[in-house]
């Protein structure tokens, strides 16, 4: 394996070593994930996971299993309608901060209005639209993509 600098490429030619960036869109039902290149430049949609009892052990597999470092989590603002979702998600923050990582909210604000248009615009069938881990994926990556723009 040949180094250079904090990547390494694989002998079949993969580059390795990168720290990941996931974000989360954080709802009562579904948490949206995104996650960044190796080289931190481009988001994709990773999955919707349940914001169910096994919620924490899944997430937990596949922060080891990609890599991932830091956790951009999407945050709704402090107005009053927010005020028990953001609760959750200021708990959810310590949470992941206790499992070792570095944690950076940021402004959410219209990203789901955002993703339903990308959705909208992109998936030709109807039956798949209506999936809505497809909203809560697709705004994890325009919190990411909004976030990669400033590192």
């Amino acid at each position: 394996m040949k180094s250079e600098g904090w990547m390494k490429l694989s002998e079949n030619g993969e580059i390795t070593g990168g720290e990941r960036i996931l974000a989360a869109d954080f709802g009562h039902v579904r948490v949206g994930l995104a996650l960044s290149d190796p080289m931190k430049i481009i988001a994709s949609p990773l999955t919707t996971l349940k914001n169910s009892d096994g919620f924490l052990a899944e997430l937990r597999k596949i922060i080891i299993s990609e890599g991932v470092k830091t956790v951009v989590l999407g945050d709704p603002g402090e107005k009053p309608s927010n005020r028990e979702i953001r609760e959750k998600i200021l708990k959810f923050k310590v949470q992941l901060e206790s499992m070792g990582m570095e944690v950076v909210l940021w402004d959410e604000t219209y990203t789901s209005e955002m993703a339903k248009q990308m959705v909208l615009e992109t998936v030709k069938s109807r039956k798949k639209r209506q999936n809505k881990g497809l909203v809560d994926m697709n705004a994890a990556v325009i919190i990411l993509q909004e976030y990669l723009r400033t590192v």
